[in-house]
């Protein structure tokens, strides 16, 4: 019989958090108690957890003491300050922020990638990569075991989801607004965002990239353990709800065919090919990926311009298998463990 854990969630009422619950309770993952945290303002209201009504604790004031995993998505200050501590109490972390992914000495893990490292946490933090990374490698790994990617390049078309609910809300409004011939004022991106498309996700950096699109550089590399691997990356917003998707071309030290690549995706986990060459033989992010738990790979086609190149089309819900899901995953692997 699986052993029942204590379980904390940090940022419970946000979008991650919530995934997060349905996710807990789809699994049957052996909760014995569970905790829901959020900050003061949202301490008192309730959530809901496998049918039953769940109060939401001030993390402030909470004590981590018995805590055996907890599961943080409420951003990098929370995590930097409210990871540790859970650490320091016993308690596994498992954080969806970027505030240890570059850390020498916390492992970066996507489940189906680098599974084994989630045991190499001296410091009892685990860090959940940034949900493009994520699913990219998911349908990369496979073929740079084999082939050895040398280089890659990757647009992608990122829905308003991954910066959150107040996205979602901006979206949603300024359709509404734009449909009913009224003008649309721009809160949450620095410039309208239904019916468009942004080039630009995060704060620029000196090179003219973005720190979204250098997680793209740096999560690669540090899950692959490859550091050689050139990495160019494009992110774009797109007035989607939910689910990423991304253009990925990759040049590879030895010749790796179609089929071939084929093979070896259809053999890996959490993955799903949609590739067939006739209108809608392809996944979207609407009509496969939102809601779902697996990576969809379509588009499959050899590049001409380069002789070792292969392109793809790669496309996932970012809450599910970008954040929550992965989050769940690990935790799973931590309970393996015991």
């Amino acid at each position: 019989m699986t052993q029942q854990v204590t379980v904390a969630i940090v940022g419970a009422t946000g979008a991650v958090g919530e995934t997060l619950l349905n996710i807990l309770a789809e699994r049957k993952f052996p909760i014995a108690r569970l905790h829901v945290l959020a900050s003061a303002r949202s301490a008192g209201s309730q959530v809901e957890f496998n049918g039953r009504k769940i109060a939401v604790e001030d993390l402030a004031t909470f004590d981590p003491s018995g805590v055996d995993i907890a599961l943080f998505s409420a951003g990098g200050s929370v995590s930097k300050e409210f990871a540790p501590k859970f650490a320091a109490a016993g308690a596994v972390v498992i954080d969806n922020s970027s505030a240890f992914r570059y850390d020498d000495d916390i492992p970066l893990v996507v489940a189906e990638v680098n599974p084994e490292q989630v045991r190499n946490r001296p410091r009892g933090i685990i860090a959940n990569p940034n949900c493009s990374t994520m699913q990219m490698l998911v349908a990369l790994a496979p073929i740079h075991r084999e082939a050895g990617i040398t280089r890659l390049n990757v647009a992608t078309y990122q829905s308003v989801s991954g910066t959150g609910r107040r996205a979602l809300e901006e979206l949603g409004k300024q359709t509404a607004r734009l449909l009913n011939f009224q003008d649309a004022e721009p809160e949450v991106y620095p410039v309208q965002i239904a019916f468009n498309v942004i080039p630009h996700g995060g704060d620029f950096t000196e090179n003219g990239y973005t720190t979204e699109e250098m997680k793209l550089v740096w999560e690669t590399r540090k899950i692959l353990g490859d550091e050689s691997i050139g990495v160019n990356a494009t992110v774009a917003r797109v007035p989607v709800f939910y689910g990423h998707s991304e253009a990925v071309h990759i040049e590879t030290r030895d010749k790796i065919t179609v089929e071939r690549a084929r093979e070896l995706l259809e053999q890996a986990p959490g993955l799903e090919i949609v590739d067939e060459r006739v209108g809608g033989g392809y996944p979207t992010a609407v009509t496969h990926a939102s809601g779902q738990d697996p990576v969809y790979v379509g588009r499959l086609r050899e590049d001409i311009s380069h002789p070792r190149g292969l392109s793809m089309w790669i496309v996932a819900d970012n809450i599910r298998k970008g954040a929550a899901l992965n989050a769940v995953q690990l935790a799973e692997l931590v309970l393996a463990e015991r």
